[in-house]
């Protein structure tokens, strides 16, 4: 989480006490083009592979949490 979060601030100039994990992508201020961008960098730094259709429920930080938590655990 913290890798993310530090990723999200420095790259998109988020302060960090919005990123609460209840927060939408809508509510931190990222667009469907920044969420790309996130998707990349998540698959480079963590080594997993995200589909865009595995992505279509993730709406909130701490479902984006869950997701790459669980990607990282198989």
């Amino acid at each position: 989480i913290s890798q993310i979060n530090e990723f999200l601030v420095d790259e998109f100039e988020l302060e960090e006490d919005d990123l609460q994990p209840n927060a939408t992508w809508k509510e931190i201020g990222i667009d469907s083009l920044d969420f790309v961008d996130i998707v990349v960098v998540v698959e480079n730094v963590f080594g997993v592979v995200i589909k865009g259709e595995d992505m279509q429920g993730v709406k909130k930080l701490h479902e984006f949490y869950d997701f790459i938590e669980t990607r990282l655990n198989k």
